[in-house]
């Protein structure tokens, strides 16, 4: 009788959906296992709404660490969702072993009124922390062949208003458009992260990072479609160091001041960064017609191998009339330094400044040499004020 008492009761548990098991591994840690908010992590089930009750559950927690484990070997197909905060705590810990991935098929997405333009959105949180080793896969390849427009595709995964995140030791693949999107938010950490789409994918910027202050990235690998990082308007105090580029169109200031906006970027730093086989390296890119500024850049310690124009600053990187002025964003205090390698285009160096022109550009122990023998690498600098020393090619403005 005792043992068909205990055969009920399991059965019991196993019919009972809603009852939610909270695992609590150790003292001042609370962890919340997505399996038992009725995941199924097989990756065809959509897992939105348990996804949705446990991080419910974990915002509201108010003791120690929550921590949303969301475990390997498995994989969670996710249609668009919004994980908002503020939370009770400060601290709110994802620990992400397994996959997340989207709808395979557009047709297949489902847009909440209160998402758009993203697959996976965090806001308006305090002191987020993501590790694991897992892995996003947005699923972009039909994306790619639908919309050619970067403006119709959603990126994967996004930082909105988040302050004190740290990223970290995941993977991210395939995004429709951008991978990681950082925007409104300050002092931030990624770090250890592999992105990885295909060279010939479209706009599949590794991190763009926009009206955000305070963010490092570092000791990372980005292989993409686009640029590997995007340094956006509005974005200052940027440290990025240790990134291995490539594919992709290296790490970018910009592009600011379209139709004609106002469009800051300010308090960059790169450095101790390989470009490998990207169509850019270090590159600067402004609209004409624009206004604003781009200045306090600095990068250093470059590494190329095969890049294509692994040193560009375009002030004029697309035409843009306002109000029949032909204005262009300032560029100013620019530094390269200790950058070597080799282009794989003829023009190394590219400094095409208009209108306005570029101010207080250094370049110094530069030397970069072209890919293919018996050809040697050569510059084009107009309209620039700056010095030049220890620099291969030579650099002649005009």
């Amino acid at each position: 009788m005792e043992g068909l008492f205990s055969v009920i009761f399991v059965l019991f548990v196993a019919a009972t959906p809603t009852l939610y098991a909270r695992v609590t591994p150790n003292a001042g840690s609370s962890s919340f296992n997505i399996l038992n908010y009725g995941a199924k992590g097989d990756g065809q089930t959509d897992d939105s709404q348990a996804f949705e009750k446990a991080w419910h559950e974990l915002c509201s927690a108010t003791e120690g660490t929550p921590t949303l484990l969301i475990p390997k070997e498995k994989s969670f197909m996710l249609q668009p969702v919004l994980f908002k905060g503020p939370c009770k705590t400060d601290n709110i810990n994802i620990e992400l072993q397994g996959t997340l991935v989207a709808p395979e098929s557009v047709d297949a997405w489902k847009w909440p009124d209160n998402i758009k333009g993203g697959w996976i959105k965090f806001s308006d949180i305090n002191g987020l922390v993501m590790s694991g080793g897992g892995t996003f896969d947005g699923q972009g390849a039909e994306w790619w062949t639908k919309y050619p427009s970067a403006s119709h595709r959603p990126s994967a995964l996004q930082f909105l208003s988040c302050k004190n995140l740290s990223l970290s030791a995941t993977n991210h693949m395939n995004s429709p458009k951008n991978h990681i999107s950082i925007s409104k938010c300050s002092d931030a950490s990624i770090f250890n992260i592999h992105i990885n789409s295909p060279e010939g994918s479209p706009n599949t910027d590794g991190i763009d990072i926009s009206v955000s202050s305070n963010i490092l990235i570092k000791d990372s690998l980005i292989q993409s479609g686009d640029d590997c990082i995007a340094i956006n308007n509005g974005s200052s105090f940027i440290n990025i160091t240790g990134i291995t580029c490539g594919p992709g169109h290296g790490i970018s200031v910009g592009s600011l001041g379209r139709d004609g906006k106002f469009e800051t970027v300010e308090e960059v730093h790169v450095r101790n960064c390989i470009f490998k086989g990207t169509k850019n390296g270090a590159r600067i890119k402004t609209w004409q017609g624009g206004s604003g500024y781009a200045r306090n850049i600095t990068f250093e310690d470059i590494l190329l191998e095969g890049a294509k124009n692994p040193i560009i600053i375009d002030q004029n990187y697309k035409e843009y009339q306002h109000n029949g002025l032909a204005e262009a964003v300032k560029v100013s205090d620019v530094t390269y330094r200790n950058i070597t390698g080799t282009s794989v285009s003829v023009e190394a160096i590219s400094l095409n400044c208009d209108s306005i022109g570029c101010t207080d550009i250094v370049l110094n122990q530069i030397n970069i040499t072209f890919a293919s023998p018996g050809k040697n690498a050569q510059s084009l600098c107009k309209n620039v004020n700056g010095t030049f020393t220890s620099c291969i090619p030579t650099v002649n403005c005009y």
